[in-house]
């Protein structure tokens, strides 16, 4: 069955007739990789999330699948360790939603780094992760800084640190480890809120979803369920009423986008502010971004924004570093707030506060996972997986293998290993140049969507028709259909966020398209008026949102 959002009442009605093995409430990353895990293992999955899937912390991270370089400053070095080995785990398993990035660490004199300490720091990181030869780190002279990053302040500059970080798409990452779970045989399904759970003989047995679309309630039942809703996980545990110990604590964090005829950054930073905060600045796509900001946050983590506070805070890190950029508010083309879920620890600043996970049992048999990093998904379900395959052999004898996701390419990911990752991708040029694409675009879907690239090309030479007919370019029209077919879309918003980014690092293209996308959805989703007016009423709010007009 396509993973499509045509084919939402025939997974509805899976979710009703069958008893799962395990019902994963959440559908960022963690869930993805606890319905990835389980399912490779023989255990039958269900997912729900009840927004989009990743629109929670998912897709409003850094976009990086990093060490976490700055665990060695607290001194967390099995940390550092695990999750820098994890980093190339993840590239290997999806190349094309993963690209290695040089970073750029200059440390000036006064700086929270000095030479001796990067060295060191940069050299120990490479150890505990496992750094490949070809990507060790190296150091740099004053004048080698400058060559390489020539934005960078010179004022007592005293050289720079170069080490690799790896780039993602955070929200194509979880999506691409949804499809592969969904691929190897889970249910899952978006837009869908757990309001209760089920319980029979005090022991939690599923879950009253309500579809967001229809307001239908119906049942889930499972052996086992499996909380794992990031900031919402408190919510989930008052529900179970085993909210007890420790708790969350949300963080915010803020990213800017600025077009880089304004800041033409071509080298990634990594810098410390005045403040002692560690900031990115990263280029993407023909633009630079910029982040992270770390407040606690007190209100509704589903649609965090930036303040004025946050934009002014940001600016005032690219001046300090960039001082020869001049850039101001109006240069602010789009950003991105999401909220980290911490474990709180009482008298901690926000950017001390562990990133460690943490798995919780409750009475009810309720298992929750919090906390954790993008970049450890695949351990994280790992481990939560192996809790409840020892569980189900000890209360049923029932056996399932060990973990396999390791060797497990994710959806997109068959590609022969990040070695063949461009040879591959050179391959299907040709093919979508057959399709009536330019070769820039060709290379363009092929590095996007991997090994599913075929999939698009074949859209394109049924469909092009169609695509002239709603006036949208074939490269978009393509990953349109593609998204509606096979990644479960099921909102504009859905589609121009977290299946392309486009909201975040190609404003204008939504601009330009979002009448022809709308009609195209409305065409061929069969909506009413009235829902067509609610889908171009919250994409206008996601743009003002992204180009922070709601102040």
């Amino acid at each position: 069955m396509n993973f499509s959002n045509k084919n939402r009442n025939q997974i509805i009605d899976t979710m009703k007739k069958e008893t799962f093995d395990v019902l994963v409430i959440g559908g960022g990353i963690t869930g993805a990789g606890i319905a990835l895990d389980g399912t490779t293992r023989g255990m039958k999955m269900a997912v729900v999330e009840m927004q989009d899937f990743a629109a929670g912390t998912s897709s409003r991270s850094t976009k990086l699948v990093h060490g976490g370089l700055r665990y060695l400053k607290q001194f967390h070095v099995k940390q550092v360790a695990e999750v820098g080995k994890e980093r190339a785990i993840v590239y290997e398993n999806g190349p094309h939603v993963t690209t290695p990035e040089w970073m750029l660490l200059p440390f000036h004199k006064g700086g929270t780094f000095g030479k001796f300490m990067t060295s060191i720091g940069l050299r120990m990181y490479d150890f505990l992760a496992g750094v490949k030869k070809n990507e060790r780190r190296y150091m740099l002279t004053a004048e080698q800084t400058i060559e390489k990053a020539p934005l960078v302040k010179k004022q007592d500059l005293l050289g720079g640190g170069i080490y690799v970080e790896y780039r993602t798409d955070d929200a194509r990452l979880t999506m691409e480890v949804m499809k592969a779970a969904v691929e190897k045989g889970a249910t899952a399904l978006n837009y869908s809120k757990v309001v209760n759970l089920i319980y029979e003989h005090g022991k939690v047995v599923g879950a009253i979803v309500e579809d967001q679309l229809t307001k239908e309630q119906y049942e889930i039942r499972a052996t086992k369920v499996v909380n794992a809703t990031g900031p919402w996980v408190d919510t989930i545990r008052e529900k179970d009423n085993s909210k007890k110990g420790k708790v969350l604590r949300l963080t915010k964090g803020v990213h800017i986008v600025i077009d880089q005829s304004k800041f033409p950054l071509k080298q990634a930073v990594y810098f410390d502010t005045p403040d002692g905060r560690m900031v990115f600045a990263i280029p993407r796509d023909g633009k630079a971004y910029v982040g992270t900001t770390d407040t606690f946050y007190e209100n509704d983590p589903v649609s965090p924004k930036m303040t004025t506070e946050d934009r002014d805070y940001l600016l005032e890190a690219i001046h300090y570093m960039f001082p020869d950029v001049s850039i101001s508010k109006d240069d602010v083309e789009s950003n991105w707030a999401g909220v980290r879920p911490l474990i709180w620890e009482e008298g901690k600043d926000p950017s001390e506060i562990s990133r460690k996970d943490e798995i919780w049992e409750s009475k009810s048999g309720l298992l929750t996972i919090a906390g954790g990093k993008l970049t450890g998904y695949r351990k994280m379900a790992e481990s939560i997986v192996d809790i409840l395959a020892s569980k189900f052999k000890a209360e049923q004898q029932k056996l399932f293998s060990a973990c396999e996701t390791r060797k497990i390419p994710i959806s997109g990911g068959n590609v022969g290993g990040s070695a063949n990752f461009n040879q591959f991708v050179e391959s299907q040029i040709s093919v979508g140049m057959d399709a009536g694409l330019t070769e820039e675009d060709a290379r363009h879907l092929a590095k996007m969507y991997g090994s599913n690239v075929p999939i698009l090309f074949d859209i394109l030479k049924e469909k092009e028709d169609v695509a002239a007919k709603y006036h949208l370019p074939l490269s978009l029209f393509a990953k349109l259909q593609y998204a509606l077919d096979h990644e479960m879309a099921v909102t504009p918003v859905d589609f121009f966020n977290r299946r392309t980014g486009a909201i975040l690092f190609d404003i204008e293209t939504v601009r330009e398209y979002k009448e022809n996308v709308i009609n195209y959805m409305q065409h061929y989703l069969d909506w009413n008026s009235s829902m067509v007016e609610i889908y171009k009423n919250e994409l206008e709010s996601a743009l003002d949102d992204a180009a922070f007009k709601n102040a």
